[in-house]
């Protein structure tokens, strides 16, 4: 199979539960709509904005791409992220995000009390937590006393593997098989068709394949030469280790002018057979 013809068989084997459908279907203000209307179980609900792949920024450590951040009518936030493989603390990840996207969402001064809600979804192809429900609303509980308490965030998990015949897994069908449901499902399923099955949408799909593609390996070069730069400069940490052993310079010292530990200090000096 030439490559071209690979790239193309990628395309049209791709569904929502795959990053790069997911973003293109989120592209739509009434696909987001309609799923949100799902999901959250509101026929009313309203999405005034929509932005797939939202960057929110940490300055003093990990940033994040969100799959998909939208804004309701009622001011609340809404972002939501798929994953298909299970390889990952998923429950930390919604949380890290959560908290990271409140933190970008208040601007400078606002009182704590009108900080907008944020609703966390998780979409999966397996049950996070092995209980055999399609879908899981996690809340806050005071366990003293049983309480439900609110502090402006939710976190709902829905899964693909368990099928109850709701709306909800229904819409799972459409994220993980080659299902359509144009009655239940209109907006999202025409426009996962025109991705999957016309000439114009299998082309822009194999465009992005193809840009994530050279991006991840652009990406993989840069953190190849960040490691081997690091590398180099532990090499070097450890023949100045092996040099002041060797002058005779004692441990102790060692270790506070290397900012290592005695332990660290005397593992390379063993390993150097200079201790």
């Amino acid at each position: 199979m030439s490559y071209n013809a690979k790239i193309r068989a990628d395309a049209m084997s791709l569904n929502p539960i795959d990053d790069a459908l997911f973003v293109k279907m989120a592209e739509s203000l009434k696909v987001c709509q309609e799923m949100l209307r799902v999901f959250l179980r509101d026929r009313q609900l309203i999405v005034l904005e929509n932005v797939p792949q939202s960057i929110v920024k940490n300055l003093q450590g990990r940033s994040c791409i969100l799959d998909l951040k939208c804004r309701l009518s009622s001011g609340k936030i809404v972002h939501i992220e798929v994953q298909k493989a299970d390889d990952d603390d998923h429950q930390r990840r919604v949380r890290y995000n959560s908290s990271l996207l409140t933190a970008n969402i208040a601007d400078p001064g606002t009182k704590f009390r009108d900080i907008p809600d944020v609703i966390s979804i998780f979409i999966s192809k397996f049950d996070v937590f092995k209980r055999g429900k399609a879908v899981y609303h996690v809340e806050r509980i005071i366990k003293e006393t049983g309480d439900k308490v609110y502090n402006g965030t939710q976190e709902i998990y829905i899964n693909a593997e368990i099928d109850d015949d709701s709306d909800i897994a229904k819409l799972m069908k459409v994220f993980v098989e080659d299902s359509y449901y144009d009655d239940k499902f209109p907006a999202t399923s025409d426009r996962k068709r025109i991705f999957k099955t016309t000439e114009e949408g299998v082309n822009e799909m194999c465009e992005v394949i193809e840009r994530n593609r050279a991006e991840a390996h652009a990406e993989g070069r840069a953190e190849g030469r960040a490691e081997g730069r690091a590398e180099g400069r532990m090499e070097e940490r450890y023949e100045i280790v092996t040099d002041m052993l060797r002058d005779g310079m004692n441990i102790s010292t060692v270790a506070r002018i290397a900012k290592m530990t005695a332990e660290q200090v005397m593992a390379i000096g063993k390993k150097a057979a200079v201790l």
